[in-house]
């Protein structure tokens, strides 16, 4: 630490993202990217958009990629938000909208960004345990606390609620805000949107990082009632006005417009995490039900970090957590059918070799 360091800076713990290592002919499994690359629309819009207009600052509303959105999901542009990411935008929304004066209620086994932003903003909070099966039990928020956040599908663990049970959710707390982090809901889950129109206290937050393959454009968006955005905003333009850039945008307008593409890519995802799934429980390890682009899988026989490490040594990355409950657990990004290969290449090699040792 430097003798310059704000009191704030010291204090924090910062979330600490997945490898991005440079290793030769590495399977990367470990940070929940999309396999395949994004529609050639994008591509081509990005090309389009790459001119002399880069010199100019983006629109700070956003505005085209806030129609296209409210177009795609049935909704108006005052009720869409824009960000640089979906984590920027869980970060306004969180000094927005959960920063309340009783503790914000989430998930023990959750995304671990949220107790940074609560450390960061000085947000009180409280965790509610999952169940013996890493199920959220919904009950567990009706009665008590804050405002609060779920993950859903939840991660790590891949599992997701209906939309019955977060729309019985929202109204049972209808004096709080709700916000539901959708960051993986196109891989089979029910997205609450719909329900926005009916639930003024209920915002939903996705990303194009994962089912759109944007990652590296960073775009996120929430849905809710207009006076929720309109917080949002208050807080984005005391941080950022120009928060997302022209190629972003314009590529994020193009991958919406290609709906065939996004379904046939979605789809294939879904089919290779059954695959995955199907493969991982005939070598003996225990799957959780995913909704996601991801598997959370652990093996009677073996910790996690050592799956996780072994795996690495063979160019296999995936993400292991040594928190609590989770530790003996590793989390497998479902990847192309080639990838998928390799990882089950060096799984079986693995337990193998460990068996007769």
């Amino acid at each position: 630490m430097s003798r310059y360091w704000s009191e704030l800076a010291r204090g924090l713990s910062p979330y600490v993202p997945g490898e991005q290592p440079r290793i030769p002919d590495l399977v990367k499994l470990n940070t929940n990217e999309n396999p395949f690359e994004p529609s050639p629309r994008v591509i081509d819009a990005l090309r389009s958009a790459a001119t002399g207009a880069l010199r100019l600052y983006p629109d700070p509303q956003s505005l085209r990629l806030r129609e296209a959105l409210a177009d795609y999901h049935g909704v108006t542009p005052a009720q869409v938000f824009v960000g640089n990411g979906s984590d920027e935008v869980l970060a306004h929304a969180f000094a927005a909208l959960l920063k309340q004066p009783e503790p914000l209620l989430y998930p023990d086994v959750t995304y671990s960004f949220y107790p940074v932003y609560c450390r960061l903003l000085g947000i009180d909070h409280e965790t509610v345990p999952l169940d013996a099966d890493m199920r959220i039990c919904l009950s567990d928020y009706r009665a008590r606390g804050g405002s609060i956040i779920i993950a859903n599908p939840n991660a790590p663990t891949g599992i997701a609620l209906s939309r019955a049970e977060i729309e019985q959710l929202v109204g049972n707390r209808s004096d709080v805000p709700v916000v539901i982090d959708e960051a993986y809901v196109d891989f089979g889950a029910e997205t609450a949107v719909p329900l926005i129109h009916d639930h003024a206290n209920l915002l939903v937050v996705q990303t194009m990082s994962k089912s759109r393959a944007l990652a590296g454009l960073r775009v996120g968006y929430a849905i809710g009632d207009a006076t929720l955005i309109e917080a949002l905003v208050r807080v984005k333009d005391s941080f950022n006005s120009y928060p997302l850039g022209q190629l972003a945008e314009a590529g994020a307008v193009a991958a919406l417009q290609d709906e065939t593409y996004f379904q046939e890519k979605r789809s294939a995802i879904i089919a290779n995490r059954e695959k995955l799934t199907a493969t991982l429980i005939r070598l003996g390890f225990e799957v959780l039900p995913s909704s996601a682009n991801f598997v959370f899988a652990r093996h009677p026989n073996h910790t996690g970090a050592d799956l996780s490490a072994a795996l690495r040594e063979r160019a296999v990355l995936v993400r292991h957590f040594s928190g609590p409950r989770v530790s003996d657990f590793i989390r497998i990004t479902v990847g192309s059918e080639t990838e998928q290969g390799r990882l089950t290449e060096a799984l079986a090699d693995h337990l193998a070799t460990s068996s007769r040792a």
